[in-house]
């Protein structure tokens, strides 16, 4: 590893909390919107620090509760947005942080998630109907995560996934979408979820995936595009679960994340020297752990949470 080089937990910790406090920062403005997001990715982050402590449990869940919606069972991505089911998975992943997955009426959390899916077996985001594969995953996520998946047609689920593979092994939004690898992750994490990685080309997607390191060791997310720290998460969690991330120049990718941090104040940016966000710290820390780093916990490359979280979900049913 690069001399000098290393992870500067503390200051992360320390971005971490004082974002949240800043209400009238741009950050905070430009993330109104989707706060509850910006919550799983800088409390997820703190869990992966042993840090979780550093904020007040109890007020956390308050305020997620507060972006509850009891007549739909979905979560807005802030107290009184409308609910879409791309908050409804991070305020479930967020609860499981906490072990407080008491407080949800599940039932109606996972039925407002089934009522999404479409007769082709993909799912809508919201009322409003958009699909893309990013919500198959959630949806699959969010009811794996609240034991709920026998809701949903997962037969249909997993073949409208497949219907979106290409023929250079990767995933789109969509069928006939361009391969792009937020998508595969998604549709991998799908797949890995409902049981079904049996329909990958793990060499030939392993091979596209591994082509997105760059010469300066970080990951793009398509060709011929700048690298980001934010696929050392899409892309890893992906061959990981296809077993092929020994395909990947650890070492280098690992120098290029350490390369985009703020070693004074905290927090991690798409590529070095740019200014640091939430976003980006949350996939930085995610892809150090991912690669085993010292003192960061492990991940687990599905739900996206600590393994130890994932672990207690699952043994405790």
């Amino acid at each position: 590893m690069a001399e000098g080089a290393e992870l500067a937990a503390d200051q992360h910790v320390r971005y971490i909390v004082t974002v949240e406090k800043k209400k009238d920062s741009f950050e905070s403005l430009v993330m109104e919107h989707i706060r509850l997001n910006g919550a799983y990715w800088g409390l997820t982050t703190l869990d992966l620090l042993n840090k979780l402590h550093a904020v007040d449990a109890a007020e956390v869940v308050d305020w997620i509760m507060s972006c509850y919606h009891p007549e739909s069972g979905g979560f807005g991505g802030n107290v009184g947005h409308d609910p879409h089911v791309l908050y409804t998975l991070s305020a479930v992943q967020v609860l499981c942080l906490f072990d407080r997955l008491d407080v949800l009426d599940v039932d109606k959390v996972a039925d407002y998630v089934a009522r999404l899916q479409n007769e082709d077996g993909s799912f809508s985001g919201d009322i409003w109907g958009e699909v893309d594969t990013r919500f198959s995953y959630i949806a699959l996520c969010t009811l794996s995560l609240l034991h709920r998946l026998h809701k949903i047609d997962m037969q249909k689920a997993v073949d409208f996934v497949v219907s979106c593979k290409n023929l250079d092994g990767g995933f789109g939004a969509m069928p006939g979408g361009e391969s792009h690898a937020g998508q595969i992750f998604c549709c991998v994490g799908a797949l890995a979820i409902a049981g079904s990685l049996h329909h990958i080309d793990r060499d030939l997607l392993g091979w596209w995936l591994c082509e997105r390191q760059c010469k300066d060791g970080g990951l793009n997310g398509r060709p011929e595009k700048l690298a980001d720290v934010c696929y050392s998460w899409w892309v890893l969690s992906s061959l990981i679960m296809i077993d092929r991330v020994h395909w990947i120049d650890k070492e280098k990718l690992t120098k290029f994340i350490l390369n985009c941090q703020d070693k004074e104040n905290g927090g991690i940016s798409d590529r070095p020297d740019n200014a640091v966000d939430i976003y980006h710290t949350y996939f930085g820390v995610a892809g150090l752990s991912l690669m085993e780093y010292p003192g960061v916990k492990p991940m687990d490359p599905a739900y996206a949470l600590p393994l130890d979280v994932v672990n207690r979900v699952f043994l405790r049913k």
